[in-house]
Formats: structure tokens, sequence, C-alpha cells
């Protein structure tokens, strides 16, 4: 009975609540439901929960501070640690390295070398040094009727100094060659009396003297926007009357622009000088050519590209001719890590107006005649693309290929020539002239460099070109192939020995006996192959006793026209260094 009282009880209250709320809102509206189709729920519709739930809260990145600290106590403890004891390591004794040295040898023609190497501090910044230098051969070539004898000497000496802020130096030098016209034609003196060609000959053992004196210094700048200056004057005669002077300045600016480290070099460059007169010894012959150029340059690197973007702008002006002329020039390279350093793909273009001057010339060919005509080098293009790297980590290589434009570059080319009496003793086919034309050379350039050990190293690299020319029939005294090989080896710690060998092709050369005919007077200089040796043996960390071997070979070739070089040579010497 009590039950059934509870029943009635709950089933009262629960009806008056019910009754009271829908008396508080009376009206609650009305709905219209469409069923169009009666929900079936698919596996699809199950979404799998994630592991890691992403956290959309802006606020979530905010970490309560947590402070805590360390109760630390002492503890007793009877470990006594084993002092330590270092490794025994083998080291080698510290070789002293000694600022001056002398070096002298003598040769199997009775040649004559020697260099003397002086370095000396002054004060706690300041430095003073010297060199000098001196290579001749008091034998002719086997076979010549005229003396083949040559003298080379320079001195040069230096005063710099090297401070926190900035280092400097001035130099000044002098240098004095002495060559003769020895390369007469082949058949020289075919229309001559043996008293005429006996006379020529005496003539001809006369040497050309070239004098070379320059001042000159540099200063560069740790922390400046300007960053350094090269200044140089060379003063530069002959023994038949030539004169040329060169002024060259080179300024430097390094600045920061739109967060790019931008490079920017000015250049002027004067070349002027005169010949007393021209081969056909008609008149004389002056020059005079001003350059004045920027080149404005900036790098950047983005992924495994490193780029360097830059140009070239030029301005040349002859002084003699009252004519100038504007040059421009894009200069870029990029490289690419194609495998980190094993491999590296880089191509660019490059451009620039090179000044020509008679010592330039006379460096490289001592043969020419005084009567040259001297014009700047138009290099409109230097087009390259190749691969570097390494095989493994003691072999690298580099292999290039480029496509090369130049407008008046400079040829040498032998001199017409008569048999004629009275005449100057470059005049008989044995000296060389320059002439210029527009040259286009393919070239493919390998190279190949091995360190097997510390105790052996080889490099071997060779170079093919093809010349196309515009006015000129062949591209005069330019080899087609040029092969090198090096080989250096350090037998024991006192016995070194290495090799050179070296290979280069035909080349064509043109000549033109007077009065002239219309045969086809082109000439071919032939290849030729050169080896050299040297021993070297180490008394003592101060003197050191030398053999090289030079044209092993024994080939009596021509590096240039009717111009045979010295065959099979030997020559001993020694090195000594110390310290005052």
């Amino acid at each position: 009975m009590k039950i059934k009282l509870q029943y009635i009880f709950l089933i009262a209250l629960f009806t008056t609540v019910q009754l009271s709320a829908q008396k508080k809102d009376e009206n609650i509206g009305t709905e219209v439901v469409n069923v169009v189709k009666p929900y079936t729920p698919t596996i699809s519709d199950a979404f799998k929960v994630k592991e890691t739930p992403a956290l959309e809260d802006e606020d979530n990145s905010k970490k309560e501070p947590i402070k805590y600290s360390i109760f630390s106590f002492p503890v007793a403890s009877t470990f006594t640690p084993a002092k330590g004891k270092a490794a025994n390591v083998d080291k080698t004794a510290e070789e002293r390295i000694y600022k001056n040295y002398v070096t002298g040898g003598i040769g199997s023609y009775l040649d004559l070398f020697g260099e003397l190497y002086v370095t000396e501090n002054i004060g706690e910044n300041d430095y003073a040094a010297g060199t000098l230098k001196h290579l001749s051969s008091m034998t002719n070539v086997k076979g010549l009727e005229v003396d083949s004898k040559f003298f080379n000497t320079s001195l040069d000496l230096t005063y710099g100094s090297r401070r926190k802020e900035f280092s400097w130096n001035a130099d000044m030098g002098y240098q004095v060659q002495k060559y003769f016209w020895y390369g007469l034609p082949e058949d020289f003196g075919a229309t001559l009396t043996n008293a005429n060609r006996e006379t020529i000959i005496e003539d001809i053992n006369k040497m050309q003297t070239y004098h070379d004196f320059y001042v000159g210094g540099k200063i560069k700048f740790t922390e400046s926007v300007f960053s350094d200056m090269d200044l140089k004057y060379n003063a530069f005669w002959d023994a038949y009357g030539s004169r040329e002077s060169q002024f060259y300045a080179k300024p430097k600016l390094v600045f920061d622009f739109m967060d790019k480290r931008v490079t920017t070099e000015i250049l002027v460059d004067h070349v002027g000088g005169s010949f007393y007169k021209d081969y056909t010894r008609t008149s004389g012959i002056k020059y005079g050519i001003t350059k004045f150029g920027a080149y404005p340059s900036f790098g950047m690197k983005k992924d495994d590209w490193s780029f360097n973007i830059g140009a070239g702008l030029y301005y040349a002006m002859d002084s003699e001719n009252n004519d100038g002329e504007l040059f421009f020039y894009p200069r870029a390279n990029a490289t690419l890590k194609v495998v980190g350093d094993l491999m590296q793909f880089y191509l660019g273009i490059d451009g620039d107006l090179e000044q020509n001057s008679y010592r330039n010339f006379t460096n490289e060919n001592p043969y020419v005649s005084p009567t040259l005509t001297i014009a700047p080098t138009d290099r409109q293009y230097d087009v390259y693309a190749g691969l570097k790297g390494k095989l493994s980590n003691y072999v690298s290589y580099n292999v290039r290929g480029s496509l090369i434009n130049e407008k008046n570059k400079a040829l040498f080319v032998a001199n017409n020539y008569s048999e004629a009496l009275n005449q100057q003793r470059y005049q008989y086919g044995n000296s060389f002239g320059v002439t210029y034309d527009l040259v286009r050379t393919m070239k493919l350039f390998g190279e190949l460099k091995a360190d097997f050990s510390k105790n052996i190293s080889l490099g071997i690299n060779g170079t093919f070109n093809k010349y196309t020319t515009e006015d000129q029939k062949e591209a005069w005294n330019l080899p087609q192939i040029e092969l090198d090989a090096n080989l250096d080896v350090a037998i024991t710690p006192k016995w070194y020995a290495g090799a050179n060998v070296f290979f280069v092709g035909d080349r064509k050369d043109n000549q033109t006996i007077l009065p002239a005919t219309t045969d086809d007077k082109t000439k071919t200089v032939k290849s030729y192959f050169d080896a050299n040796a040297h021993v070297d043996y180490k008394y003592t960390n101060r003197f050191t006793a030398f053999l090289r071997l030079n044209n092993i070979a024994n080939q009596n070739y021509e590096r240039w026209l009717n111009f045979p070089v010295q065959s099979f040579q030997v020559m001993l010497g020694a090195n000594y260094k110390f310290d005052f």
C-alpha cells in the first residue's frame, strides 16, 4: 500500500512540472519538416580520431612559467679517481723557415742562372725586400753563322708596412735584356757574294737591348669603402731610339647596396711612345692610347647556385689620331653544385679592352723589329661553360669549352726581306712584325690533377683551338694543340725529382722575299716536343743541390720561324737559405 502511494505522488509531481512549463511558454511556434529520405549511415561517415588533434586556439602558444629549485646536499664517498695521462703523439720536428735564399747554377752551354732574395723586418710593422735575377747563355746554337747568345738581368725592390687599419707597399725595379736577331732564312745569301755576306753577318752580330724601369705601389684598407688602389709607371726603351711610357691606376671600391655587396673597379691606363722609323725607313711612328673604365659587380647565392654579375664600360682615346670609342662588355658567371664538390657546372661571359704595348710584345717575342704598330685589342666576348670537381679525394678535374671573339687581335708575323746592302740588321728576314685581325677562337681545355700522397703529384692539361680569321689567311703563329704534363716525386726526405713534358702543334707564318711575287709564302713552323727533368738533394735544411736536364729529346726545334733553340742541356746548381 505504501508503494502505490509513492507511485501516485511521483505521477502527480511530474504532471505539475509539465503543466507549469507549458504555461510559461504557451506559443512555441510551428516548423515544417520534409523528410526526403530516411538517414542510412555508412562506414565513410565515420571519422577517425586523430592521435594528435590540431589546436586552433590562438592562445595555446602561451606557456605557464615553471619555477624550480634544486635541493642539494653533500654525499660522502670513498671513491678516488685515477689521474689522467696524455697519450704519446709522434711529432715530426718542425722545419725552420728561412727568410732569405740564394740560388745559382751553370749549364753545358755556359748558361748562367742566379737568383737572390732578401727580406728584413724594420720595426714592428715595416719591412723591406729585394730580388736579383740573372739568366744568360754564352754559347751559340749549333749550326748557326750568327750569334744566338742572350742576357737577362732584373732587380726588384720593395718597402712596405702592415698596420691594423691599412697596409701599403712601394716598388721599384729595373730590367735589362739583350738578344741577337739570329734567325736568318734557310736560303739567305743566295744572291750575295761571300764578302757581302760576311759584312751583313758581322753587322747582325750586334745585340738589341731592352731597358725597363718601373715604380709603383699598392695601398689596401681593412674597413673602408675605398678598398685598395694599384699604381704603376713603366719607362721602356731600346737601342734603336724607341721610347714608351705606361701609367696605370686602378682604385677599388666596396660598399653595400640593397643588401648586396657591390665591388667597383675603376681603371685609368695610358700607353704612349714612338719608334724612330717604320719598317720601310720612310717615317717615324708615334702612338698614344688612354683607356678609362669602370667595372661594377656583385655576387649572390640561391640554393646550389652562385652568381657574380657585372659589366665593364670603357672609353679609349687615341691622342695621335684625335679619335675615341666607347666599349661595353657584359661580365657574368654562375656556378651550380651538381654533386657537392664532386661536380660543379659553371658558365659565364667575359670581355675586355686589352692594352697592348711594345714592352709586352718584347716579353712574348724578343725578336720583333722596333717598327711596330701599337693598338688595343677589343675582346668582344668570351663565352664559356664547363665542369670541374673531384673524381676522388686525390684527383681533381676541369673541362671547359669557350667561344672567343677578338677584334684587332695582335698576331706576330715574319717581316718581309731583301738581300740588299746597307739595311738595318733586322731587315734580313730575321725579325717579326705585328698585324691585327678579327679572330674567332673555339677552344676546348681539359685538366687533371692528382695528389696521390704527400710525396707524389701529377698534372696533365691540354688545349685544342680552332681559329677563324677575317682578313689574314691564317692565325699566324698560334698553335692549334698544346699539351703539358708534370710529375713531382719526393723519393726520400732528402731526395726529390720531377719532370715536365710539353707538346706544341704546328703553327703558320708568312714571309715574302722582296721584290714580292705572287707565290704563296706561307711557312709551316713544325710542331715540337720537349722534355725536362730535375733531381734535388737536400743536404741540410739550408743547403740543396740540384741537377736539371733540359730538352732531353735533343730536338733542335723552332720556337719562332728560323729561330732554333739549344739542344740537350745539363745544368748543375745549388740553393742556400739563410737569415741575418
